[in-house]
């Protein structure tokens, strides 16, 4: 009777870990995720680690080019490999947001998940048996180097490597050669019909996945309107790009939240007549004539720049 106890909470407590972390729980980081991660670490001690065979947990990319410009394809390759290896069924991949929180929740960069070796740590905590990770290099002139490494959790040994080398504008298929590669050290066998899922993009254009990439960045760093800016780039150069879409979705009803949120925190420190309390002397000077002026010489949108890359600052000139 204990034996069968104890196996019915072993089978509870792995179901709600893959529950929450398949891979398709949304782009942004929600409260609910940072206090899966609170709890995960405040449990971290007692808890015995308890993964699925098939359980796979892809980390950041760590940029070693030396290039700032291209960190945002730390999180945009992730990305990528995470919503292809969600097609093969037989997997069970742990969402972005989950990692995103519990690195968090570790004060834990893209860098300091390298330095402080945490790697089977994070593992562990995310119910993860095989993590994926690796580095984007630069070999030859303008040729990127990615290179991926595949770890058995429970053993933390490398089971197998694979890299790809190509030009930025070829990040799309290059991704897909990746993920070749990694499938194949974790030791499953695609169907045919999953073979032909993951032929299929997520983008067509280089530029939205790097515009994407950014705007996953930037809501991670709590910067939200920026981040709302650079995924109605990367819409722009693809408007079928459904993953920005539903990033951009997150930001808006995230940010209309937040500003009902502020109203209300207002109203609550007014008086039942609605009038300002005399410890917030405020004038109304807005009407709304004001805000309809505002509203309509509000410039629009700047045109994105035609490299996903940002343009370099000039060098000022001699004699200025």
């Amino acid at each position: 009777m204990k034996n069968k106890t104890l196996l019915i909470l072993v089978v509870f407590m792995f179901s709600s870990i893959v529950s929450f972390g398949t891979a398709s729980g949304g782009q942004i980081v929600t409260d609910e995720a940072k206090a899966w991660a609170k709890q995960a670490l405040e449990k971290e001690r007692s808890l015995r680690s308890v993964t699925g065979p098939n359980t796979v947990a892809v980390l950041y990319f760590f940029n070693r080019t030396g290039q700032p410009d291209l960190d945002p394809l730390q999180k945009g390759i992730t990305i990528m490999l995470i919503t292809d290896l969600s097609k093969v069924r037989s997997l069970v991949v742990v969402e972005r947001i989950r990692l995103q929180a519990l690195l968090e929740e570790m004060k834990l960069g893209v860098s300091g998940l390298v330095e402080d070796n945490a790697v089977p740590r994070v593992g562990k905590t995310l119910g993860a048996h095989w993590l994926v990770g690796g580095n984007i290099l630069t070999g030859q002139p303008g040729i990127l180097d990615i290179k991926s490494s595949v770890l058995d959790v429970p053993t933390t040994q490398i089971t197998g490597e694979t890299g790809v080398q190509g030009i930025l504008e070829d990040l799309l298929r290059l991704e897909k050669d990746l993920v070749s590669g990694i499938i194949k050290y974790l030791r499953i066998e695609p169907t045919p019909e999953e073979e032909m899922e993951l032929r299929k993009p997520i983008t067509i254009n280089v530029k939205a996945l790097f515009e994407f990439s950014r705007c996953i960045d930037l809501s991670d760093r709590k910067n939200y309107q920026e981040a709302i800016k650079s995924c109605e780039y990367a819409l722009r150069h693809d408007p079928n790009f459904s993953l920005a879409r539903e990033a951009l979705n997150e930001l808006r009803d995230m940010s209309a939240g937040k500003s009902v949120e502020l109203l209300n925190s207002i109203r609550g420190r007014t008086s039942l007549n609605n009038q300002l309390t005399p410890q917030e002397p405020v004038k109304r000077l807005v009407t709304p004539q004001v805000v309809t002026t505002i509203e309509n010489t509000r410039p629009p949108l700047p045109e994105p720049s035609p490299s996903p890359l940002p343009r370099p600052t000039p060098s000022p000139q001699p004699g200025r």
